[in-house]
């Protein structure tokens, strides 16, 4: 079985973004020893428009070949332009509002997310599937996320939007390794406990 992980930066205190989900604070840790990390480790979870000018086309994925991502996460990449954000990976928006896919690699998933989700994770072969963002996404699909990969910054928003927007569901997973980097930021992944 394929896992669903979600991959996402976040403040000390819990927030991937302030109250509209803007996360642009934390690009500021994006040093050379960060994205050497990201491209060795996480290569498919840099968007294709960040790979291309940066020369990294030949990165090959590594861990993921399959994004989901919340209508939010997805406009910001439309608002620039942009309508195949990941187009390196067989990406789906999850989306009740958006009506029609504005690109050809990108599947809308309007109704049964669980059971779309399911369905990925069943298939045979293939890499994992990346949780690519979104609060309420996140929360919605809180029992299917088999892995956790939080990036968490240095810095403290006191408000924002929380990492899962959900009501009290209570998950257990277990640390599987941290790593500590000289800007301070810290990778810590999980694993669920089922």
């Amino acid at each position: 079985m394929r896992k669903l992980t979600y991959f996402i930066a976040c403040s000390l205190d819990g927030f991937i973004g302030d109250e509209q989900g803007d996360g642009t604070a934390m690009l500021r840790f994006m040093d050379e020893e960060y994205f050497d990390f990201l491209k060795t480790e996480f290569p498919e979870t840099l968007p294709t428009h960040g790979r291309t000018p940066l020369g990294l086309d030949h990165l090959e994925n590594k861990r993921f070949d399959t994004v989901i991502q919340g209508r939010a996460s997805y406009e910001l990449a439309l608002k620039e332009g942009i309508t195949s954000p990941y187009a390196h990976l067989r990406e789906y928006v999850a989306s009740r509002s958006i009506a029609e896919s504005p690109d050809p690699n990108v599947e809308i998933i309007s109704a049964d997310l669980i059971g779309k989700v399911r369905a990925l994770k069943a298939e045979e072969g293939g890499l994992g599937i990346y949780l690519c963002g979104g609060s309420h996404l996140a929360g919605e699909l809180l029992e299917e996320i088999d892995e956790l990969v939080i990036k968490t910054y240095p810095l403290v928003y006191g408000t924002g939007m929380p990492m899962f927007g959900s009501g009290l569901d209570i998950k257990e997973f277990t640390l599987d390794g941290v790593r500590a980097f000289g800007n301070g930021a810290l990778v810590r992944t999980y694993t669920r406990k089922r």
